[in-house]
Protein backbone atom coordinates (compact mmCIF):
# COMPACT_ATOMS: atom_id res chain seq x y z
CA UNK A 1 0.00 0.00 0.00
CA UNK A 2 2.99 2.29 0.46
CA UNK A 3 4.10 2.16 -2.66
CA UNK A 4 0.51 3.45 -3.70
CA UNK A 5 0.22 6.04 -1.93
CA UNK A 6 4.09 7.64 -2.81
CA UNK A 7 2.96 6.94 -6.39
CA UNK A 8 0.12 8.92 -6.15
CA UNK A 9 1.89 11.48 -4.51
CA UNK A 10 4.45 12.01 -7.27
CA UNK A 11 1.85 11.84 -9.82
CA UNK A 12 -0.51 14.56 -8.12
CA UNK A 13 3.03 16.30 -7.72
CA UNK A 14 2.92 16.68 -11.51
CA UNK A 15 -0.50 17.69 -11.43
CA UNK A 16 -1.75 14.28 -12.68
CA UNK A 17 -5.41 13.27 -11.39
CA UNK A 18 -5.14 9.95 -9.60
CA UNK A 19 -8.64 7.89 -8.78
CA UNK A 20 -7.12 4.95 -5.68
CA UNK A 21 -9.76 2.38 -5.62
CA UNK A 22 -8.80 2.08 -1.92
CA UNK A 23 -6.78 4.15 0.20
CA UNK A 24 -5.92 1.46 3.24
CA UNK A 25 -5.26 -2.00 3.21
CA UNK A 26 -8.64 -2.72 4.06
CA UNK A 27 -10.64 -4.50 0.85
CA UNK A 28 -13.74 -3.31 -0.88
CA UNK A 29 -15.98 -6.31 0.04
CA UNK A 30 -18.86 -6.28 1.48
CA UNK A 31 -18.38 -8.03 5.00
CA UNK A 32 -21.23 -10.44 4.17
CA UNK A 33 -20.00 -11.36 0.77
CA UNK A 34 -19.30 -15.10 0.25
CA UNK A 35 -15.97 -14.47 -1.90
CA UNK A 36 -14.47 -11.38 -0.49
CA UNK A 37 -11.70 -11.11 -2.87
CA UNK A 38 -13.91 -11.20 -6.03
CA UNK A 39 -16.71 -8.57 -4.10
CA UNK A 40 -13.48 -6.83 -4.04
CA UNK A 41 -12.22 -6.76 -7.56
CA UNK A 42 -15.56 -6.16 -8.88
CA UNK A 43 -16.12 -2.90 -6.97
CA UNK A 44 -12.51 -2.01 -7.94
CA UNK A 45 -13.31 -2.29 -11.71
CA UNK A 46 -16.54 -0.67 -10.96
CA UNK A 47 -14.76 2.02 -9.97
CA UNK A 48 -12.47 1.67 -13.31
CA UNK A 49 -15.43 1.25 -16.00
CA UNK A 50 -17.28 4.66 -14.29
CA UNK A 51 -13.57 6.85 -14.15
CA UNK A 52 -12.81 5.69 -17.34
CA UNK A 53 -8.81 6.82 -16.41
CA UNK A 54 -5.98 7.03 -19.18
CA UNK A 55 -4.09 4.05 -17.26
CA UNK A 56 -5.02 1.69 -14.55
CA UNK A 57 -1.35 0.61 -12.08
CA UNK A 58 -2.43 -2.25 -9.84
CA UNK A 59 0.68 -2.47 -7.51
CA UNK A 60 1.04 -5.79 -5.59
CA UNK A 61 4.35 -7.68 -4.31
CA UNK A 62 4.62 -11.30 -5.47
CA UNK A 63 5.25 -14.57 -4.42
CA UNK A 64 6.36 -18.33 -5.89
CA UNK A 65 7.07 -21.62 -4.27
CA UNK A 66 10.91 -21.33 -5.06
CA UNK A 67 12.83 -18.93 -3.14
CA UNK A 68 15.70 -17.99 -5.69
CA UNK A 69 13.06 -16.62 -8.07
CA UNK A 70 13.17 -12.58 -8.02
CA UNK A 71 12.75 -9.46 -10.10
CA UNK A 72 10.15 -7.01 -10.36
CA UNK A 73 7.21 -8.19 -13.04
CA UNK A 74 4.69 -6.03 -15.19
CA UNK A 75 2.22 -7.94 -16.52
CA UNK A 76 -0.61 -6.64 -19.15
CA UNK A 77 -3.86 -8.35 -20.79
CA UNK A 78 -3.05 -10.58 -23.91
CA UNK A 79 -4.43 -8.66 -26.59
CA UNK A 80 -4.64 -5.17 -24.94
CA UNK A 81 -2.17 -2.75 -27.41
CA UNK A 82 -2.24 -0.12 -24.62
CA UNK A 83 -1.56 -2.63 -22.18
CA UNK A 84 1.39 -3.83 -23.76
CA UNK A 85 2.86 -0.54 -24.22
CA UNK A 86 2.29 0.56 -20.54
CA UNK A 87 3.57 -2.71 -19.72
CA UNK A 88 6.83 -2.47 -21.58
CA UNK A 89 7.31 1.25 -21.09
CA UNK A 90 6.91 0.60 -17.08
CA UNK A 91 8.99 -2.80 -16.78
CA UNK A 92 12.01 -1.05 -18.90
CA UNK A 93 11.86 2.31 -16.03
CA UNK A 94 11.92 -0.43 -13.03
CA UNK A 95 14.55 -2.40 -14.70
CA UNK A 96 16.71 0.86 -15.69
CA UNK A 97 15.95 2.49 -12.18
CA UNK A 98 15.90 -0.29 -9.73
CA UNK A 99 18.65 -2.34 -11.32
CA UNK A 100 17.54 -5.45 -10.16
CA UNK A 101 19.34 -8.77 -10.29
CA UNK A 102 16.99 -10.17 -12.25
CA UNK A 103 16.26 -8.35 -15.51
CA UNK A 104 12.63 -9.44 -16.72
CA UNK A 105 10.70 -8.20 -19.47
CA UNK A 106 6.61 -7.30 -19.79
CA UNK A 107 4.56 -10.67 -19.65
CA UNK A 108 1.14 -11.04 -21.46
CA UNK A 109 -1.51 -12.71 -19.11
CA UNK A 110 -5.13 -13.78 -19.85
CA UNK A 111 -6.27 -14.80 -16.63
CA UNK A 112 -5.59 -12.19 -13.91
CA UNK A 113 -9.13 -11.24 -12.92
CA UNK A 114 -8.55 -7.27 -13.04
CA UNK A 115 -6.60 -7.54 -16.32
CA UNK A 116 -9.32 -9.54 -17.86
CA UNK A 117 -12.58 -7.71 -16.67
CA UNK A 118 -11.19 -3.89 -17.27
CA UNK A 119 -11.59 -1.76 -20.30
CA UNK A 120 -9.13 0.45 -19.90
CA UNK A 121 -5.78 0.55 -20.22
CA UNK A 122 -4.08 -1.83 -17.19
CA UNK A 123 -1.30 -3.13 -16.03
CA UNK A 124 -0.10 -5.11 -13.03
CA UNK A 125 2.90 -4.44 -11.49
CA UNK A 126 5.00 -7.07 -8.96
CA UNK A 127 7.23 -5.45 -6.97
CA UNK A 128 9.51 -7.99 -5.82
CA UNK A 129 8.89 -11.22 -4.62
CA UNK A 130 8.01 -11.64 -0.64
CA UNK A 131 9.11 -15.67 -1.03
CA UNK A 132 12.96 -14.20 -1.66
CA UNK A 133 14.15 -13.41 1.46
CA UNK A 134 16.78 -10.91 0.33
CA UNK A 135 14.01 -9.15 -1.85
CA UNK A 136 11.74 -9.31 1.20
CA UNK A 137 13.89 -7.32 3.18
CA UNK A 138 14.46 -5.15 0.19
CA UNK A 139 10.64 -4.67 0.27
CA UNK A 140 10.65 -3.75 3.88
CA UNK A 141 12.41 -0.54 3.45
CA UNK A 142 11.39 2.59 2.98
CA UNK A 143 14.10 3.67 0.48
CA UNK A 144 13.37 0.84 -1.71
CA UNK A 145 9.74 1.49 -1.74
CA UNK A 146 10.54 5.26 -2.33
CA UNK A 147 12.67 3.84 -5.29
CA UNK A 148 9.97 1.59 -6.45
CA UNK A 149 7.16 4.39 -6.45
CA UNK A 150 9.48 6.92 -8.17
CA UNK A 151 10.31 4.45 -11.35
CA UNK A 152 6.38 3.52 -11.67
CA UNK A 153 5.70 7.51 -11.54
CA UNK A 154 8.36 7.92 -14.29
CA UNK A 155 6.77 5.30 -16.30
CA UNK A 156 3.33 6.54 -15.88
CA UNK A 157 4.35 10.11 -16.87
CA UNK A 158 6.16 8.58 -20.14
CA UNK A 159 3.24 6.29 -20.87
CA UNK A 160 0.82 9.30 -20.54
CA UNK A 161 3.05 11.64 -22.80
CA UNK A 162 3.40 8.95 -25.56
CA UNK A 163 -0.16 7.88 -25.32
CA UNK A 164 -2.71 10.93 -24.34
CA UNK A 165 -0.92 13.93 -25.85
Amino acid sequence: MEIALLVQEFLEQEDIRVIMTRETADGLYDKNASNKKVDDMKKRIAIMEKEKPDAVISIHQNSYHEENVSGPQVFYYNGSIEGKKMADIMQGQIVCGMHPEKERVAKENGSYYLLKKTSVPIVIVECGFLSNSKEAEYLCTPLYREKMAWNIHLAVLRYLNENTG
